[in-house]
C-alpha cells in the first residue's frame, strides 16, 4: 500500500459558527489528517481510521464536513472531491 499525501492550502476552517482560519491547510500524511492555521499551528489532527468526512446535503459545492476527535469542522476547499479521494486512498485497507 502506497501512502497517499494530500495538501490543500487556502482552506477556510470553521467549527460551528466560529471561523478558526480563512487560509488554513489540510494535510494528509503518514496515516493522519491534520488541520493547520495559516501560520502552520495545528488546530487538530487524528489518525485516518478515526476521521469521518462527508459532503453536506445543503451547502455550497466547495464544502466538506470532517469530524476529528469528536469535533466537527466545516472545510471550504476549492475541490472537496479531491480531498475525499485522497482520504479514501490513504486509509488502510480492511481485510
Amino acid at each position: 500500500m502506497a501512502e497517499a499525501e494530500f495538501n490543500a492550502t487556502g482552506v477556510r476552517i470553521e467549527r460551528w459558527l466560529r471561523s478558526l482560519t480563512r487560509a488554513g491547510q489540510v494535510v494528509i500524511r503518514d496515516g493522519r489528517l491534520a488541520l493547520l492555521t495559516s501560520y502552520g499551528t495545528e488546530i487538530d489532527s487524528a489518525p485516518l481510521q478515526a476521521v469521518q468526512a462527508h459532503k453536506p446535503l445543503f451547502a455550497a459545492r466547495d464544502r466538506a464536513l470532517a469530524t476529528l476527535n469528536g469535533h466537527r469542522y466545516s472545510l471550504t476547499l476549492g475541490a472537496p472531491e479531491l480531498f475525499f479521494k485522497a482520504l479514501e486512498a490513504a486509509r488502510p485497507q480492511r481485510t
